[in-house]
This record gives C-alpha cells, structure tokens and sequence, in this order.
C-alpha cells in the first residue's frame, strides 16, 4: 500500500500531519462534517492531507450508515451490539489512523466503503 501512494507521501510538513490527524480524530466526534470541511479546503493544497481527509470522510459516511442500520435494529435488540462495536470500533481505528497520519504514513481504514476515489 505505501508504494500506491509513495509520491503523495513525500516530507510532509508538521502542519499537514496535524491536519490530516485532525480530520481523522475530529472526525469521530463530529461524524463526517469536519474531514468534508478539512478536504474541501485543503484538497488543492496538499496531497498528504487531501489523502488522509479523504479517507477519514469514507469512513465516516460508511460508519453513519452502519450507525443508521444498527439503530433500524435495535427494535429486533441486536442493533444494541452492532451500536456498541460500531462505537468502539469507529474510536480504535480512528486512534491508529490519526498515529499514522502524525508518523507521516499512509492509513487505510477496514469495512471501509470508498465512496470519494
């Protein structure tokens, strides 16, 4: 996978890993509104940070629509556990990919629809 993306990644700036973190840790907290706001500002700008806020909105949006379906659920009770793995899943990779944005890596979230190419 690094390879696929080797000449975006090249020397980051402290900045752009800061920006790309936030899309991916904000992005738990605010759903897929603040990595949308951070690409659309800043997707001309900068490859790295067009990258990584591109890949924290897919996820956000897949993870809204697990959510959505989870919720639908919780009237048959198992939508109750797909809510609590959603949730814990969304913080723990959320953590690691905001980790591999500040190393100045590459991160590819799993269960991930790829909605923006």
């Amino acid at each position: 996978m690094e390879n696929e993306y080797q000449d975006i990644y090249i020397q980051p700036t402290q900045d752009e890993k800061t920006l790309a973190m936030l899309a991916h840790v904000l992005g738990f907290f605010g759903s897929f509104i603040v990595p949308l706001i951070i690409y659309l500002v800043k997707k001309d700008e900068s490859p790295y940070v067009r990258e990584h806020s591109k890949e924290a909105l897919n996820f956000h949006i897949t993870m809204a629509i697990y959510y959505t379906i989870s919720v639908i659920l919780i009237l048959v009770l198992i939508g109750i556990l797909g809510v609590i793995f959603c949730g814990f899943f969304s913080l723990v990779v959320s953590i690691v990919a905001a980790i591999k944005a500040l190393d100045g890596k590459p991160y590819r979230y799993p269960m991930c629809i790829r909605f923006i190419k």
